[in-house]
């Protein structure tokens, strides 16, 4: 956590808007603990405010003239810059096809570039959030390098025939992530086998993004990974993640659970937000419930994993070691429901293990 005696977190803002750059500006001046020490409205003019303010952290468009974002980033991430970046992008499938790859090229985080329906006001409680969650990212990336995303283990290396779905399973896993989140799924998702109960997933990303994340994963994995839609039945087998800007619960019906989305506020400045998905679990699927929490600044998912022990359920977490930012996971573990901490090269192996325990 900041106070007042630690530096303020330095931001350059680099948008081709100047409605935009003001906007973000005066948005991240709104919190004591950031000082936006500078603008730029394309990354060539940008190069140079970088090695003269020397910011923690920019904000960076995809789409500018000169230069687009995209390129810009990889040639950051090529020369180890030691500046997080957020990127904030359009909320178009091309632009979320941009954004992921801006992940692949080093952005900590991604947000939704203001449009037409909505307005920087609508970023205004997040941002700040966000840029907190990407420094943390990179002070942590800085001292502790992680090596070139692999799977954590092959499907083949990883088995427990206990842990496979029958008719009548009740069975239900539940995972939620945040900053860090989408390597850590692109990890333990495709190490899992087919034929397991049902997997819902909340990510913190954008509208759009979340579906371009899922049609990723769902290349890598043995098993489909999609978007949850509204009221559909939730099957073995599947890997269900929340589309952006919906939160994702989980309700039970005569022949099993079927999801729910839902608009209503964002809870810990997230929609989705884990919470509601554990919450829901605890409540609809009791003690046949396994939750993981992953990688992810703030606190979400720690009072659903409360309830989720309350009714028996096994929790899992992300060690600390192998964590971007150990926040999510740590808030979980002070309120002490965690039943075991795992490193992520281990959680598929883990996650078998306690499915094999929960009842059927």
């Amino acid at each position: 956590m900041w106070t007042g005696t630690t530096p303020r977190i330095k931001v350059l803002v680099i948008d081709d808007s100047a409605l935009v750059r003001k906007n973000i500006t005066e948005t991240l001046a709104l919190d004591p603990e950031i000082e936006v020490v500078g603008m730029a409205n394309d990354p060539l003019i940008a190069m140079d405010k970088v090695e003269r303010l020397q910011p923690d952290v920019i904000t960076l468009d995809m789409e500018m003239p000169r230069m687009d974002g995209l390129t810009y980033l990889r040639q950051m991430h090529a020369k180890r810059s030691p500046v997080a970046v957020v990127v904030i992008s359009s909320l178009t499938p091309q632009g979320s096809s941009v954004a992921l790859a801006a992940m692949d090229a080093g952005a900590s985080e991604v947000l939704a570039k203001p449009d037409g329906n909505t307005s920087i006001g609508a970023l205004a409680a997040k941002l700040s959030f966000h840029v907190k969650a990407a420094y943390a990212a990179k002070q942590r990336t800085r001292h502790h390098p992680k090596a070139p995303f692999t799977p954590a283990v092959r499907p083949a290396q990883v088995s427990h025939p206990a842990s496979h779905a029958k008719p009548g399973d009740r069975r239900l896993i539940v995972i939620g992530a945040s900053t860090g989140g989408v390597e850590a799924l692109r990890s333990l998702l495709p190490a899992l086998p087919q034929g397991l109960p049902p997997i819902l997933v909340v990510q913190h990303i954008p509208a759009f993004f979340s579906k371009a994340v899922a049609e990723r994963l769902n290349t890598l994995t043995p098993y489909e990974v999609r978007e949850a839609v509204n009221d559909e039945a939730i099957l073995p087998g599947e890997c269900l993640i929340a589309p952006g800007n919906h939160h994702l619960m989980v309700v039970a019906d005569a022949h099993g659970y079927r999801t729910r989305l839902t608009q209503s506020p964002p809870v810990h400045h997230c929609r989705p937000a884990v919470d509601l998905l554990f919450r829901s679990a605890a409540q609809t699927a009791g003690a046949h419930t396994l939750a993981i929490l992953l990688t992810g600044m703030g606190s979400d998912g720690a009072l659903g994993m409360h309830a989720i022990h309350q009714v028996g359920g096994i929790n899992l977490t992300e060690h600390e070691d192998s964590c971007v930012v150990y926040g999510m996971p740590r808030a979980a573990v002070n309120l002490g429901v965690v039943d075991k901490l795992v490193m992520l090269e281990q959680m598929p192996k883990a996650l078998l293990e306690a499915l094999a325990e929960l009842p059927t």
